[in-house]
């Protein structure tokens, strides 16, 4: 399930970013445009991070069995929405109050990558 959402996460930033760019831009401050990009970018770069976790599940290693692996997927998923997403519909939509969760979004990728980091640092320690 966490490579499908990655992968549909990936498609809706290019997606997204060719509607920013062609549809968006001549309606939007150059300021929101910025923060699409930002949003975007973001978006991006998670995706693939999401997927690669996503396909770490079809191989049999001792870093997927830390919860804490398990946990950051989620992580990124739920970060990545929060992040992205409130961007994209604060602008898209004009609801300038959805911007309050974007840094709740990037407060849960920094705990993602926490995660991340910490079911490295779990299975190199059990390793050596």
């Amino acid at each position: 399930m966490i490579l499908l959402i990655g992968a549909l996460l990936g498609f809706f930033s290019v997606l997204f970013g060719a509607y920013s760019e062609h549809g968006l831009r001549p309606n939007i401050t150059d300021e929101e445009f910025r923060q699409i990009m930002t949003a975007l970018r973001y978006n991006q770069v998670n995706s693939v991070v999401i997927c690669l976790i996503g396909l770490s599940k079809f191989f049999e290693n001792s870093l997927l069995k830390t919860k804490f692996y398990k946990w950051s997927g989620f992580l990124f998923i739920l970060g990545t929405l929060l992040f992205s997403f409130s961007i994209y519909f604060s602008i898209g939509l004009q609801i300038p109050k959805l911007l309050y969760l974007t840094p709740v979004g990037g407060t849960t990728l920094m705990i993602a990558w926490l995660c991340l980091a910490t079911s490295a640092f779990l299975t190199y320690k059990k390793t050596f």
